[in-house]
C-alpha cells in the first residue's frame, strides 16, 4: 500500500529570532565580520540563550508529537551566518532537542530568497528588511518585536491574526486612510457578499487551517483568532469573506477600534501578527507579535 504523503506546515526562522545573538551582534557592529567569525568560533560550544520565537517554535514542533505517520510540521533555519559562522547555531538546536535538520547559511546576505526554495507558508526575523523583501515577493513574514512576555503553560498553540492588510488585502483599508470612516462603512457595506482579495498571511493561515482539521475540534492543539478593529457592520464581508475560502477561525473579535491590547492578553495569544507596529509595541508586555510591514499603512511617502 502507498503511504498518503499529507502537506507540511513549513516555517522559516531566522537565527536571530531562534537564540538570543545579541552579544554577537553587538561584535559585528562595532568590531567587524572578522572580530564577528572569530567570536562565534571561539563560543561555538556555548550554548546560545533561546530567542524571542524559541516557544513558538517549540510548541510548533511539539504537535509533530501528537500525530501519527510523517512530521506535518517543519522549521527551517535561515541565517546571514556562513556555515562556519553558524555552526553554534546548530550546536545549540541539538542542545535543545529542537527537530531542525535543514538551513540556508547566506554569508551575509538576506536569506529571503530561500524561503520559497523550500516552500515555506512564513518567515519570521528580526531583520525588517528581510521580512520586507519577503512581502514584496508575495510571501508571508513578519518582523518578531521584542517583548516581556514568557512561555504560557497552555498545550494549545495559540495565534492571533490582524484582518486588513495581513490576512485580507489592504484594499478597503485603503479607503478608510485617503477618504474616511463613512466612505469606508459604505463600501464595506456594499461589497458585503464580495469576497475580499487574499491578504499576505491567507496561504499560511490555510495551512494552519489544513493542520488543525487533522485533530477533533474538541482536542485540536492549535487555536487561532482574528483580532481587528472593524465593528458592525464592515464585520459582515469578513465573515462572508472567510466563508467563501472555507477556513475555520475559532475566535472572531471585532473591537469596533478599541485598543487590542487587553484582548490579546485575554486570548493568551503566543503570537499575534499586525501590519501596524503601534499595535505590536503596546502589547509587548504581555504578548510576542510580528509586525507585517505590507499595505497603505506602511507605504514609505517620500
Amino acid at each position: 500500500m502507498v503511504e498518503i504523503v499529507k502537506p507540511k506546515l513549513v516555517i522559516a526562522i531566522s537565527s536571530t529570532a531562534l537564540f538570543d545573538m545579541r552579544l554577537s551582534h553587538d561584535v559585528y557592529q562595532t568590531e567587524g565580520v572578522e572580530a564577528y567569525a572569530s567570536y562565534q568560533r571561539d563560543h561555538e560550544d556555548e550554548f546560545l540563550e533561546p530567542g524571542e520565537a524559541f516557544p513558538l517554535v517549540t510548541k510548533l514542533l511539539s504537535i509533530n508529537d501528537k500525530l501519527a505517520g510523517n512530521p506535518r510540521v517543519e522549521v527551517i533555519l535561515l541565517s546571514r551566518n556562513s556555515a562556519d559562522t553558524g555552526l553554534r547555531v546548530f550546536n545549540s538546536i541539538a542542545h535543545y532537542g529542537l527537530n531542525i535538520s535543514r538551513a540556508a547559511f547566506s554569508g551575509g546576505n538576506s536569506p529571503y530568497r530561500y524561503v520559497s526554495a523550500f516552500a515555506c507558508h512564513l518567515f519570521l526575523s528580526t531583520n525588517a528588511d528581510d521580512v520586507r523583501n519577503a512581502l514584496d515577493h508575495g510571501l508571508a513574514a513578519a518582523t518578531l518585536m521584542p517583548s516581556k512576555k514568557k512561555q504560557n503553560d497552555l498545550n494549545e498553540l495559540r495565534i492571533a491574526f490582524d484582518g486588513d492588510a495581513v490576512l485580507f488585502s489592504d484594499a478597503s483599508e485603503r479607503i478608510f486612510k485617503q477618504e474616511g470612516l463613512e466612505a469606508f462603512y459604505e463600501n464595506e457595506t456594499r461589497s458585503a457578499y464580495h469576497p475580499m482579495d487574499p491578504g499576505p498571511f491567507k496561504s499560511f493561515l490555510e495551512a494552519l487551517h489544513g493542520l488543525q482539521s487533522e485533530f477533533a475540534m474538541d482536542s485540536c492543539p492549535i487555536r487561532t483568532a482574528l483580532v481587528t478593529a472593524r465593528g458592525a457592520p464592515t464585520h459582515e464581508r469578513v465573515i462572508r469573506t472567510l466563508r467563501e475560502w472555507n477556513i475555520r477561525i475559532d475566535e472572531s473579535l471585532f473591537l469596533g477600534g478599541l485598543d487590542k491590547t487587553a484582548f490579546l492578553k485575554s486570548f493568551n495569544a503566543d503570537i499575534f501578527f499586525d501590519d501596524q507596529q503601534f499595535h505590536c509595541t503596546s502589547a509587548q508586555d504581555y504578548i510576542s507579535s510580528g509586525h507585517v510591514p505590507h499595505g497603505v499603512a506602511n507605504e514609505i511617502i517620500d
